[in-house]
């Protein structure tokens, strides 16, 4: 019989017929046949759980199954709380932004850099923009310049269609 899908194979379950036992005070008992394990088990009025099923003999633990379960359970949760996922950013700006305009754009780029995003400049260009593309390079370069101390480029400025993309990544 396979390992349940749920977790370790249990009391049962366990096919090998010599187990290395560790008792529900957490001491190495040593190696036993698997009836006795399932008899201290038993005794003890908990489950035989496969902790460690790759080992040669397999390593058994007596606990609580479903306490055993619940714990693990927690654990798995706590890790995915902990977890940050980064997300992209995206600021839009236009050829010949303004000064305030930019400066207000650039506080937004370092504010989602200290709070551990990734950020997509894109660049669009409207109608006759499109014969200066220079100026969107110029205007890339110099966010580049401002943010290197934070942050590295992931992807440099290229051209997509009407719109120049550039991705920073915070250092």
């Amino acid at each position: 019989m396979m390992p349940s899908r749920d977790g370790p194979r249990v009391n049962e379950l366990i096919e090998e017929s010599v187990v290395v036992l560790i008792d529900h005070e957490g001491e190495n008992r040593g190696e036993f046949s698997i009836d006795d394990a399932m008899e201290m088990a038993v005794e003890a009025g908990l489950d035989l759980v496969e902790v460690s099923p790759n080992a040669k003999p397999p390593v058994c633990k007596i606990l609580d199954y479903g306490k055993y379960k619940y714990q693990a359970q927690k654990k798995a949760s706590e890790a995915r709380k902990k977890q940050k996922t980064i997300e992209i950013k995206e600021i839009k700006m236009r050829p010949n932004i303004d000064t305030h305009d930019y400066d207000v754009k650039m506080r937004a780029i370092r504010r989602f850099f200290e709070n551990g995003d990734k950020v997509k400049v894109t660049l669009r260009f409207r109608g006759r923009e499109m014969a200066h593309q220079e100026l969107g390079v110029q205007l890339l370069n110099k966010v580049k310049a401002e943010t290197e101390e934070q942050a590295k480029v992931e992807s440099h400025p290229k051209l997509e269609g009407r719109q120049m993309v550039m991705v920073l990544a915070p250092r």
